[in-house]
C-alpha cells in the first residue's frame, strides 16, 4: 500500500483528518516522487543488460543448477523470471512501498519455486546478483532508495 493510501486509510479507519505529520510524509513522497520516477526509468530502461549480467553472475556461483543445464527452455524462463522480478522492484520503488514484492514476489514467488523444487536459496541468491549488478549502475544516492527493496525480496525467499 503507497504511504498516500496508507495515510488515507489510517484516518479513514479512525474517522479522522490526516494528521500534520502523515500530511508532511505525503508531501516527502511527492517531493521525492521525481527521484523514483528517475530511478525507475534507469531500471526499465536497463533491464535487460541488468537480467543478462545478474545471470551470468549467478551462473558464475552457482553453476550447478537447472537453468545453467544447458536446456534453453529453462534458461529462458529463469531470465523471464529474473525480468519480471525487476519489473516488482521497479513498481516498488515508483509507489514508495514494499506491496508489490509482497504479494507477488515474495509469497506468490515462494509458492511457485517450491512447486517447482526449485531450491529457495537459489532464487535468493540470484537477486543478489541482480541487485549487485543494479547497483553499480547508481549513484549511491539512487542505490539507497533501490537497495532496501532488493534486500526485502531477498529475506522473503530465503528459506
Amino acid at each position: 500500500m503507497s504511504i498516500i493510501t496508507q495515510a488515507i486509510a489510517n484516518a479513514d479507519r479512525e474517522a479522522r483528518y490526516l494528521s500534520r505529520g502523515e500530511l508532511e510524509t505525503i508531501d516527502h513522497f511527492f517531493h521525492d516522487g521525481q527521484q523514483r520516477l528517475r530511478i525507475a526509468s534507469i531500471l526499465t530502461n536497463n533491464v535487460q543488460a541488468i537480467v543478462e549480467k545478474g545471470s551470468q553472475r549467478f551462473w558464475q556461483r552457482c553453476a550447478i543448477t537447472p537453468s545453467n543445464s544447458g536446456s534453453e527452455r529453462f534458461q529462458a524462463s529463469c531470465l523471464r523470471d529474473q525480468a519480471w522480478f525487476m519489473r516488482l522492484i521497479t513498481y516498488a520503488v515508483v509507489v514508495g512501498d514494499i506491496d508489490p514484492i509482497e504479494a507477488s514476489g515474495v509469497r506468490g514467488g515462494k509458492a511457485m519455486y517450491l512447486s517447482l523444487e526449485i531450491p529457495l536459496r537459489n532464487v535468493a541468491e540470484c537477486m543478489r546478483c541482480l541487485k549487485e549488478v543494479t547497483l553499480d549502475m547508481l549513484t549511491l544516492e539512487d542505490a539507497a532508495e533501490v537497495g532496501p527493496y532488493f534486500d526485502y525480496l531477498i529475506q522473503g525467499l530465503v528459506p
